[in-house]
């Protein structure tokens, strides 16, 4: 009997996610544990693995189709087994557009074709755009070849993963019409600012656009702002170079101090939830990582439980997954705090917007010499120095409480042995 494979769950906040690569074709045997399809959540993309053995029956859903949590996305079963039932009324979005999943009833067979909204749509992965095929193509530029009448076939998609997008169809019109009705248009179309290029979110731009408009409409925030003297800290890594390689970072030293602060400070480690102020006795602080055209906060768990190598240790693997694509949603959930360091761009200080439904989060600029007043109150001298700023939701702190724990991260950053303990 055929098995039906759904889009899962692969976070507590998914609701849908996008196909970006189908891993397999119709007719591939598969077993427990082999790779089939790359998924696009709101926090990351994923590999899902297979969990049953078989023959892949149909994909249901093409590449660059959104597909809610719990539709039918494949079927396995044994080699040329037909389907007796399967979800029906789900609906996948390609981009955009509202199509049916693909699949009826009874379905053709493997290796059989469906069609769908834009023609026909042999199962299995879809590589780039040929007669046969379902075309990958942004809903702007759809209406664009509309407008100009080009086949979209014919087009050479230079978007993400082959798409199709509104340059390629204009390209493609001046090409072939040279200065003819193609280039009116395209002239038409074009303003005093000259030509644009349409570059359509990734699911997790989109995420992270919705989350900072939430934070910036529903968040009453506001920032208390100080400088560290960090002269104990270079002092401290200089010595700790000679007995762990790497040597924990600057930024390290501030997660650990970060992490024993919110032991002394739970508000501050809270969150803002239906009108009550919720804290937790887990310390979780999510680090921010810049990606290609994105913000990435992985997120180190019970960061006051770990060494100050443990958080350097778990920090440099963290980014490294967030750059190579490998980081999973579970590495991107349940942060209580966030820790963003924009200091090796030589900024000396910025602002950060609140991640809700946590209560604030800590902006690191750079450490560098500057001029300090010294305890005689009268001679000027060069100390390294970090500038910060705790942005705080004013629902759960106040004033005062994001000052005191402001004050109780400089006296551990003045004695950083207590660091390394």
């Amino acid at each position: 009997m055929a098995i039906e494979i759904v889009m899962p769950r692969l976070s507590d906040s998914m609701e849908e996610g996008t196909i970006t690569q189908w891993l397999v074709a119709a007719g591939d045997a598969v077993k427990p544990g082999d790779p089939l399809v790359e998924v696009e959540t709101d926090k990351a993309t994923v590999t899902y693995e297979c969990e049953c053995a078989g023959t892949i029956l149909l994909l249901a859903a093409a590449e660059g189709a959104s597909v809610a949590v719990g539709a039918v996305i494949a079927a396995v079963g044994e080699p040329g087994e037909t389907i007796d039932s399967l979800q029906t009324g789900e609906a996948v979005r390609s981009r955009g557009t509202v199509e049916p999943v693909g699949v009826a009833a009874a379905p053709s067979p493997v290796g059989s074709t469906a069609t769908g909204a834009d023609g026909p749509a042999t199962a299995g992965p879809q590589l780039g755009n040929r007669p046969g095929t379902r075309i990958k193509a942004s809903p702007l530029a759809r209406r664009i070849a509309g407008q100009l009448g080009v086949d979209l076939t014919a087009v050479f998609g230079t978007g993400p993963r082959g798409r199709v997008i509104r340059a390629d169809v204009e390209l493609h019109a001046n090409r072939s019409r040279g200065n003819g009705a193609g280039a009116a248009s395209a002239e038409e179309n074009s303003s005093a600012k000259g030509s644009s290029t349409v570059q359509e979110l990734s699911r997790l731009q989109q995420t992270i656009a919705r989350r900072m408009a939430q934070s910036r409409s529903t968040v009453p925030d506001f920032e208390l702002r100080r400088e560290f003297d960090m002269s104990a800290v270079v002092a401290l890594r200089e010595q700790l170079r000679t007995l762990s390689d790497p040597a924990p970072s600057y930024n390290d030293f501030m997660v650990r101090a970060c992490a024993l602060a919110l032991r002394d400070f739970p508000r501050v480690n809270g969150s803002y939830r239906d009108g009550a102020i919720e804290t937790f006795d887990r310390i979780n602080i999510g680090i921010a990582v810049a990606a290609d055209d994105a913000l990435v906060v992985p997120t180190i768990f019970d960061a006051d439980r770990k060494s100050l190598v443990e958080i350097g240790q778990t920090s440099r693997e963290l980014a490294a997954k967030v750059r190579d694509g490998s980081v999973t949603p579970a590495e991107l959930s349940g942060g209580t705090f966030t820790v963003s360091n924009l200091g090796m761009f030589g900024l000396d200080s910025f602002s950060a917007v609140v991640n809700p439904p946590q209560a604030a989060i800590l902006a690191i600029g750079s450490l560098k010499p500057r001029p300090i007043v010294a305890p005689d109150g009268v001679t000027i001298v060069a100390r390294p120095t970090v500038q910060v700023s705790l942005a705080c939701d004013h629902r759960i702190l106040y004033g005062a409480d994001g000052a005191r724990f402001l004050a109780r991260l400089n006296e551990l950053l003045e004695a950083p042995v207590s660091l390394v303990l």
